[in-house]
Parts: structure tokens; sequence; C-alpha cells
């Protein structure tokens, strides 16, 4: 499959054929000669059955797109979709974006890359694609639409603003660069210009979950530990029953894929910063330091949601994001999260632009996320120092397995 050879192998594959034209008026001595070793690789396999993106361990860094189709033309929108996938496929395994690349072309026309990637190893990169519901209103797609695939709510105490959510398609791109991520959206919105315009992006910092056994936990920027009980990629029997669309669950082009929520929560940080440390711990309910919940001693122990304190009052307060947003308080509802803080400057004001982007992958959006946050929205004491600004809901399709497949073909079949 074409994009399984890195830039690395390429190269080296290339220089074994000139050094067998050199063995051979050698006497053909180099033929016997070891071939070095390959240098370790960063790379993030693009084929599978699930796409990559969502259980890989989560990188340092994201820029998340959405995109608006500004073309009316479906056969133009597939071959997009055919382009974006070959692409993709060609960064995610260290090479340019295009088949000439940045520097090979002809000098009188533009490259087939942007250029900015140069010399940069792959970083891990994982590019996801996702589809929102108003692209199912176009392109005779309204009978391929999982009924799931609705736009969310309003939750108590939204202020959305409507030019940073939705969108007709999502790129997430995630890398342990910051470069390289930023290298591969630009990239794809290079391709698809004329086909579809950007109508939101998202730049983020400092992973907020760990999606593997072996990634600590982060911190958010209120100084806690986030998504502490997250799932996890090896817990493969949770994520079937809560992460990724089982046959019957909708249209079959969704079977293996997942429910990409997205939420930019605005942190009201110089707010926070002004609360005391036992204010801030009950409204979490977790200890800042450690992790664990209030009455606990370790990070991974459950919360004990009956312990009392000395004022006879629940230790766990009712009004705590823990109690609140624990599968026990949602009829066992969960979501495998990956989100990333940002810091978009101040806003004018002198405080800080800055929060968490909220990103969860679910089987089922009525199930998980949408539940949870209406008692989140309507309990949670933390609602005093964050802001919802932005809601975007997207059907990720399975990965690719054959090596003519793109991104949406079965939608479009």
């Amino acid at each position: 499959m074409p994009w399984k050879m890195s830039r690395r192998r390429a190269i080296t594959l290339a220089g074994a054929g000139v050094g067998l034209g050199a063995a051979g008026l050698a006497g053909g001595a180099a033929l016997t000669r070891d071939p070095a070793p390959e240098p370790v690789s960063d790379v993030v396999p693009f084929a599978g059955p699930n796409q990559a993106g969502i259980v890989t361990p989560a990188q340092d860094r994201l820029h998340f797109v959405a995109f608006d189709v500004i073309t009316k033309d479906r056969d133009k929108l597939v071959q997009m979709l055919r382009d974006w996938t070959a692409a993709a496929a060609r960064m995610t395994a260290g090479r340019d974006a295009g088949e000439i690349g940045a520097v090979n072309g002809e000098p009188e026309a533009p490259p087939d890359d942007t250029g900015e990637a140069l010399g940069l190893p792959p970083s891990s990169l994982t590019i996801t694609i996702g589809f929102g519901p108003s692209l199912f209103q176009r392109f005779g797609l309204a009978s391929q639409r999982p009924a799931v695939l609705e736009p969310l709510p309003r939750f108590t105490g939204d202020t959305l603003d409507a030019a940073i959510s939705g969108g007709d398609i999502a790129i997430q791109a995630c890398a342990n660069d910051p470069q390289v991520a930023v290298h591969a959206v630009r990239n794809l919105a290079r391709i698809g210009m004329g086909t579809v315009s950007v109508r939101w992006s998202q730049l983020g910092f400092g992973r907020t979950s760990s999606t593997a056994v072996g990634q600590a936990t982060p911190r958010n920027l209120f100084g806690f530990k986030d998504g502490t009980r997250n799932l996890k990629a090896e817990q493969t029997d949770l994520l079937r029953e809560h992460l990724w669309v089982q046959p019957g669950d909708g249209p079959d082009w969704m079977t293996g894929g997942s429910y990409l929520v997205t939420r930019k929560i605005r942190m009201l940080i110089e707010t926070w910063d002004r609360s005391s440390l036992t204010e801030q711990e009950g409204i979490v309910g977790r200890y800042k330091g450690s992790g664990a919940p209030l009455g606990a001693d370790a990070e991974f122990d459950e919360p004990d949601f009956t312990s009392v304190g000395a004022d006879g009052q629940p230790l766990l307060a009712t009004t705590s994001h823990v109690r609140l947003a624990h599968p026990d308080t949602n009829q066992g509802a969960r979501m495998l999260r990956r989100g990333y803080n940002f810091v978009d400057g101040s806003d004018g004001l002198g405080r800080l632009n800055a929060g968490l982007f909220f990103i969860a992958y679910q089987r089922d959006p009525a199930k998980a996320f949408i539940p949870v946050q209406r008692s989140l929205a309507a309990n949670d004491e933390m609602n005093e120092y964050v802001r919802h600004v932005s809601s975007g809901i997207f059907a990720c399709p399975p990965g690719l397995t054959a090596p003519d497949d793109y991104w949406g073909r079965a939608l479009f079949a």
C-alpha cells in the first residue's frame, strides 16, 4: 500500500539503486554487505480498521479545522477527498503533501507542498476526518445521514459563537511538533481551494487527556489533572461498548467509526486564580497535587460518593465536577477524550483568552456527551469559571483498508 512507505524508506530504496550500479563496477562486493539499519521512525500507520488520531496515544499539539463545502459539484468534492487522502497518507509518513514536493518541480510553477516541514520528522502526525450534519443536506446524502448526527442542543449557560461552530467537514491534525500539524492543515486547505473554505480553526497545546495506559495524566490550565478516568486504547472491550460504532447502530458506512464532539471552553483564568486552594479542590472534587478524589489517597482511587466530612456534608459535593461527570452518575456513559489547552492571546481587557478545546469521541452522542453535559451545565459549580463558546459534532468513518480507498468512499458510493 503506497501510504506505508516513509520518506526515509523511499530515500533508502533510491540510494540502493545507485549503490547496485556502483557495486557492479566494483565486482559486486557490495551486494553481500548487510544494509544499514533504518532509523527508528515515529510514523503512525495511516491505514487500518479505525482512523488514526482517535485511540492513538495523544500527541502534544493540535491543529483543528472545520471547512464549509462551497462547490455544488459532487464529483469535484469526491475528487478532493481522494486528493486529501493521498496527501494525508504521504504527510503522515513524513513525506511532502504532493508527489513532486516543495522543491523538485518546475521553478515557474507553484510547488505542490508548502515546504515548512522539510527536514522535520513525521512527529507522530495523525490526520482524522469527520463529516458534519450540514453536509448531508446536499449531494444526495440525506438517506445516509446517521440518526444520531444532529446538531448538539443548546445547553444551559452556552454562549456559542456561530462563526466558530459547526462545519461540513472537520480535520483534526495532531503531532508532537506544532509545525508538522500546521503544515498538514495548511496543505489540505491549499488542495481544497475552490471546493471548500475554512470556516474556523483552533490551535492546541499540552494535551489534556491520556489515551494510552503508559501516558501520565496531564493538567489543564486550572492546574488540575484532567481525564484521569479516560478510556484507554488498551481497553478493547470498553472501546467496543462506548467508542466504536457497531453493526446495526446506523448506516453501514459508519460501522467501525466514531462520533466526534468538539467544544471550545473559555476558562476565566483570573477569577479562578483568586479562589482559595480549598475552594478549587471542592469545585473539582480532587486534590490539586495528587489528583486523588477528595478523601482518597491516589489519583486512580475510585471516588466515594457516600463519604461525609466533619460538617456532615458530602465530602464530594453534589455540585462537584467529579461527581457530576462520573459514569455512575450518568447511567454508565463514557467517552474517549483527547482535548487540548489553548491560549489565543488576550481579550483586549488584559485577560487571557485561554481555556480547553474539548474533544471527545463516542459510539452515540445521545447516550454519552449529551446527557453528561446536560448534568454539568445544570449543576456544576465550575460553570462560574467557564464559558462554552463553540460547538461541533462530526461523523468520523472507519479507517482505510484498501490501496484504492479514500476518505468518504463508502458514504459517496
